[in-house]
């Protein structure tokens, strides 16, 4: 039995975001600050930019995190690899490989809180029931997620989408049933979200942060031609096709 004191109940201490195992927490002031760093530090909370820290209920499921994320526990917490079989460590090691992300992810279990490190991102949970079930993130975007869903690398449709797009060549997706925690570089306020039904998204950069794994994505140019992508000033975008959604940082 355990009990946590100043922390939840303290009053520089607020949760904006609650799904499933995970909530998030956002510090309202940083008091932990020198007259040197004091004004930076207030002009930085007005502008919306606070330390946030995702908590994990284990209890309510087994938690994976990204390697290195965990900053305390308390309570019946045991972390483990994750790994279930000499087949399973070898296709974690390639994906990791090529999609960039840890080829390990420890996965916690138990009944007790799991505290992730504070950042200045944006924390978004997403709920793979509103994804169809099937999500495919940009580099570095995943923090967290309820271990009953599937972690898989995505190949782009074509070797173009890595190359021209400026992109590698694979992107890691994950599958199945629960909620994936999110580190975003623009506030829920600011992502815009595209709903496709058998419909065609391009977007010139690389702006969009996550998308359905029912997509179809390639790049292409933006006009029929050599001279039509010319003369529009925009050469290449990143076309996503199909039926499903797409997430837009565009203050990215």
């Amino acid at each position: 039995m355990y009990q946590i004191k100043n922390f939840f109940d303290n009053d520089d201490v607020k949760v904006i975001d609650s799904l499933g195992a995970f909530s998030v927490i956002e510090y309202q002031r940083d008091l932990s600050v020198m007259p040197a760093t004091a004004m930076a530090a207030f002009y930085s909370s007005q502008m919306n930019v606070r330390k946030k820290q995702v908590v994990c209920d284990v209890a309510k499921s087994n938690v994976t995190v990204q390697a290195g994320a965990m900053q305390w526990t308390v309570g019946n917490v045991n972390a483990t690899t994750g790994i279930k079989g000499v087949g399973d460590l070898f296709g974690k090691a390639v994906r990791g490989s090529v999609t960039g992300e840890s080829a390990i992810k420890p996965e916690y279990t138990g009944n007790g809180t799991l505290v992730l490190e504070p950042t200045y991102k944006y924390i978004l949970l997403v709920d793979l029931d509103d994804w169809n079930g099937s999500i495919v993130l940009d580099d570095g975007l995943f923090l967290a997620c309820e271990s009953s869903l599937k972690h898989k690398a995505v190949m782009r449709s074509n070797f173009s989408s890595a190359v021209a797009g400026n992109e590698g060549l694979f992107n890691l997706g994950i599958q199945g049933k629960g909620v994936v925690c999110l580190e975003s570089p623009c506030p829920r306020e600011e992502l815009v979200e595209v709903s496709l039904d058998n419909d065609v998204l391009k977007v010139d950069g690389n702006f969009a942060i996550a998308w359905s794994g029912s997509l179809n994505f390639t790049v292409e140019r933006s006009g029929k031609s050599l001279i039509g992508s010319a003369a529009s000033g925009e050469g290449l975008v990143n076309v996503y096709r199909g039926t499903g959604k797409v997430l837009l940082a565009p203050v990215r």
